[in-house]
């Protein structure tokens, strides 16, 4: 039987063409939301968006009010709500550092544990070794030299939590407000100084109180805390070392660049329980930390720490450049050099430069 062509009307034209529409726009938005997905750079927030693209829309509705009310319609298949797609956007560093936009808080609960300062493990050798650790206070005084190796360990843990939280406060330009509790431990350990039992030379051990001001911004100025902080290492004497102090930090971020600037008062003490009457002639009273993300897997971070005096002007500044080793996900490779007084609490009138290498753990 000879094929029989039948010529296409001007409707069914038409509806061919309509046809044809309804497949192709789906498509096309379903590849636009797809392209979206792909800028975003964290490998989890990036799946999560193209789980919410793959995810089938819902049937179409009918109000049930006697069928008089107007017909609601679909979602497009495929179409991601821009909330959904803030959401999967990459989180700055004091944004995720200070949960400045409230997305880790657990309501009527204490938050979970997550990175207050670095936490690391290094091998680091001393240019200049503290024989006698001294201060003016009495009993002090060390007169027999420490047999102290200028190789050693380090090693520093800091964690933190936030223990209340308020997303919509309206004070002084200030939008949020977080209560946190932070703990950091700093140790020294002569792991090779065989012949004096390898002993821990020095351990500090400092929490602190924090309360932070988010302003919203997305950049510039993004958070203020107030916060106090102790900081002892617990021995007894000659080698004890302590004290208290309030503070204030402002929170800078652009882009990749982060600035954090503390300016403390020391809460005084009798003469009789001071144990270090001079330390802020060389630990100072201000510090400023510097961090720069020139890759998400790499961060290098400035502290420069300074009496701010004119006079006897001392000061500390530590380097540190972490970026990714062999050992995966768990950890990465960090490279630390110091240089000034207070490399540890022992040591806060003592001058010297440290290099060290080892590995530290994730931030997030």
């Amino acid at each position: 039987m000879p094929l029989v062509l039948f010529p296409l009307s001007s409707m069914h034209r038409c509806l061919l063409s309509a046809g044809l529409l309804s497949v192709a726009l789906p498509l096309t938005a379903f590849g636009a939301d797809m392209s979206q997905c792909a800028t975003i750079a964290h490998d989890g927030e990036r799946l999560k968006c193209y789980d919410a693209v793959a995810r089938p829309a819902p049937a179409a509705r009918m109000e049930s009010s006697m069928g008089n009310q107007p017909f609601t319609s679909a979602p497009e298949a495929g179409h991601v709500d821009s909330k959904e797609l803030a959401s999967s956007e990459e989180r700055s560093y004091l944004t995720r550092a200070w949960n400045l936009d409230g997305q880790t808080s657990r309501s009527n609960s204490i938050g979970r544990l997550k990175p207050h300062r670095a936490s690391y493990f290094i091998l680091r050798e001393s240019s200049r070794v503290n024989l006698f650790p001294n201060t003016p206070a009495p009993g002090h005084a060390t007169v027999i030299p420490q047999n102290t190796n200028d190789f050693e360990s380090k090693f520093q843990f800091s964690f933190k939590s936030e223990v209340w939280g308020e997303k919509n406060l309206d004070l002084l330009g200030f939008k949020s407000l977080r209560i946190w509790a932070a703990y950091t431990q700093q140790s020294n350990w002569q792991m090779f100084n065989t012949n004096n039992s390898s002993p821990f030379r020095e351990s500090s051990y400092e929490p602190e109180v924090i309360a932070t001001l988010g302003t919203g911004k997305s950049s510039g100025l993004k958070l203020v805390n107030l916060g106090f902080v102790h900081q002892s290492n617990g021995q007894p004497l000659p080698a004890s070392r302590g004290w208290n102090r309030l503070y204030a930090q402002g929170g800078w971020e652009w882009d990749d660049k982060s600035l954090l600037a503390r300016i403390w008062w020391r809460l005084p003490e009798s003469a009789l329980f001071d144990d270090n009457p001079d330390i802020e002639k060389y630990v100072g009273i201000a510090d400023m930390t510097m961090r720069w993300e020139p890759s998400k897997e790499q961060t290098v971070t400035l502290l420069l720490r300074n009496n701010l005096r004119m006079n006897q002007n001392r000061g500390f500044m530590q380097l540190d450049w972490a970026t990714p080793a062999p050992l995966g996900n768990f950890a990465k490779l960090h490279l630390q050099f110091t240089s000034g007084y207070g490399e540890s609490l022992i040591d806060y009138n003592h001058r010297q430069n440290t290099i060290g290498l080892g590995f530290s753990f994730r931030d997030w």
